[in-house]
């Protein structure tokens, strides 16, 4: 009579054991490092919100700042060194979530709207949860089929683009604006608003495809161009931040004409196609 279990083995049977190059597969670096990437922009966020607790905000905006500048740079490292993954997409989403979500929330809490009470405290929570919501969005918008013009657009505020400029009060203030408390309220009314703006459906441009063609012209002018604004941003950081933020929010109004008039173009032509 044969026994109704399998005799228990602890080395486990040859035939059953898989080979060691099997159950530890190598990576590649080229995947690695795009994690590493996201990884340091992580480490800047949260950063940021230790430095909001000791009241460090010039410190606490910079690593915003360059959170937003590793964000901008861990997509682009994958895709040259083709180390995309499903793993690296969602982690850049959580580091997002965090660096441009709940970071900005709790320095300008710390900073400003913990006057306003409860109130100050809704407004940042509010945008956070706007962040996350945006995050989602756009993860699940990736796998719709859209014209070739639309990549020229991101629908709403994109969640680094919302960070940099929900901080705009506190570049104001280092311009040599009094600390007012009397302003909790209208920097809160602004925190929403910006946050909204994020789950919008308002078109705003995108900049994914600076960079990826480049005429052989256009090479040296864009090195000059990049340098002078690098160390403008050095030496006139809250200036320099200011005049982006408020650019940004002006170009709002222009990017939704744009993508009005491709949209426009895109009815016209299957109207045409269709009367033929």
């Amino acid at each position: 009579m044969t026994a109704p279990f399998t005799p228990y083995d602890p080395g486990g049977s040859v035939k059953n054991k898989k080979p060691r190059s099997q159950r530890f597969k190598k990576v590649p670096v080229r995947v690695i490092l795009p994690n590493v990437v996201t990884l340091l922009a992580l480490c800047a966020g949260l950063t940021a919100i230790r430095m909001a607790f000791e009241a460090r905000w010039e410190f606490a905006m910079g690593l915003i700042i360059l959170a937003a500048v590793l964000d901008g740079l861990d997509g682009r490292v994958a895709r040259l060194l083709k180390g995309t993954s499903r793993f690296g997409a969602e982690l850049d989403s959580l580091a997002d979530f965090v660096n441009f979500g709940v970071a900005p929330a709790i320095i300008l809490y710390a900073w400003m709207l913990e006057e306003a009470s409860s109130l100050g405290w809704i407004a940042a929570m509010i945008f956070a949860i706007c962040g996350a919501l945006r995050l989602a969005r756009f993860n699940v918008a990736l796998d719709e089929d859209k014209p070739k013009w639309a990549s020229k657009f991101f629908t709403g505020v994109p969640a680094p683009a919302g960070a940099l400029t929900v901080l705009l009060p506190l570049y104001v203030e280092r311009l040599g604006v009094p600390h007012w408390e009397e302003l909790a309220m209208p920097i809160g009314l602004y925190t929403l608003l910006v946050g909204c703006l994020m789950v919008s459906q308002i078109p705003t441009f995108s900049g994914k495809q600076v960079g990826n063609r480049i005429s052989r012209e256009w090479v040296l002018p864009l090195f000059v161009v990049f340098v002078a604004l690098v160390a403008l941003l050095v030496s006139f950081p809250f200036e320099t931040m200011t005049f982006f933020t408020v650019s940004y929010l002006v170009s709002i109004p222009f990017a939704y004409r744009s993508y009005r008039k491709h949209l426009k173009a895109d009815e016209q032509e299957s109207e045409a196609d269709q009367e033929v």
